[in-house]
C-alpha cells in the first residue's frame, strides 16, 4: 500500500516516514505546495498525510485540486492548526481525518488503517474475491481458508488487483503503485511481468478461482 506525505519539516517527515515503512507501506513524500500537485495529478496513492501549512500554497488548496480530479485517496491532514474552522473547512473539502501535531506515531499508524480501511474496504477488516481472503493490516491471505505465503512484492500486487476487480490497470500504474513513483520513467518494465508471472504461480497451486488476464501492449486485470 502507497503513502504520500505532504510536509516540509523534513525531521517530522523522516520520522513519519520510517514508522510507516516498518509497516510495509511504500511512502512517497513532497516538501511543497507544487510537487505536491504535481504527485498527485501524476500518480495514484491509498493515503495522503496532508500538511496545511505549504511553501507555495495551502494544503486546503490541494483538498480542492483531489475533488477536482476526483480522486479517491484517502486524506488525513496533519497540521500544527488546531482550530476548529480548519478541522470543518478540511473535512467538507474531503478529508477523512484531522490529526494536530503533536501526535504519537502509534496514533498516526492507526489513522492510516482505519482510513484505508474506510476507502479501499468498506470499513471491513477482511477484503474478497472468489475464494480469496486477505487481511491487509496483517498482510494475510488465505485461499480457500488455507494460508498463501506471498512476498512484500506479491501481496501488493494482489491487494491492488482485488481491490480494482476487473478492471484494466495498466503496466505503468502498477508500477507506479508496487516499486513507487518515477518507475514509469524505467527503461523496461519487465520486472513486472517478473513479479505477476509468480503471483500467478502461487495462485494456480494454491487453487484460486481468479486470473490474472494480460491485455496486450496495456495492463492487466483479475476475474
Amino acid at each position: 500500500m502507497k503513502i504520500l506525505i505532504i510536509e516540509d519539516e523534513q525531521e517530522l517527515t523522516q520520522v513519519m516516514r520510517t514508522s510507516l515503512e516498518k509497516g510495509n507501506y511504500l511512502v512517497e513524500h513532497a516538501a511543497d505546495y507544487h510537487t505536491a500537485l504535481d504527485k498527485i495529478v501524476s500518480y495514484d496513492y491509498d493515503c495522503i498525510l496532508l500538511d496545511i501549512m505549504l511553501p507555495g500554497g495551502s494544503g486546503l488548496e490541494l483538498l480542492s485540486e483531489l475533488k477536482k480530479l476526483r480522486k479517491e485517496e484517502a486524506v488525513i491532514i496533519i497540521s500544527a492548526k488546531d482550530a476548529v474552522d480548519d478541522k470543518v473547512l478540511g473535512l467538507e473539502l474531503g478529508a477523512d481525518d484531522y490529526l494536530a501535531k503533536p501526535f504519537h506515531l502509534a496514533e498516526l499508524n492507526a489513522r492510516v488503517k482505519s482510513a484505508i480501511r474506510r476507502k479501499n474496504q468498506n470499513g471491513e477488516q477482511y477484503i474478497g474475491w472468489r475464494n480469496i481472503t486477505i487481511d491487509p493490516e496483517n498482510r494475510a491471505v488465505r485461499v480457500n481458508h488455507t494460508e498463501l505465503v506471498l512476498n512484500r512484492k506479491e501481496f501488493d500486487l494482489l491487494y491492488y488487483f482485488i481491490t480494482n476487480p476487473e478492471r484494466l490497470i495498466t503496466k505503468t500504474s502498477i508500477a507506479e503503485y508496487v516499486w513507487g513513483d518515477h518507475t514509469d520513467q524505467a527503461d523496461s518494465l519487465d520486472f513486472v511481468y517478473s513479479q505477476i508471472k509468480n503471483l500467478r504461480k502461487k495462485l494456480n497451486k494454491a487453487k484460486a478461482e481468479v486470473d490474472i488476464q494480460a491485455v496486450y501492449g496495456v495492463g492487466y486485470k483479475i476475474v
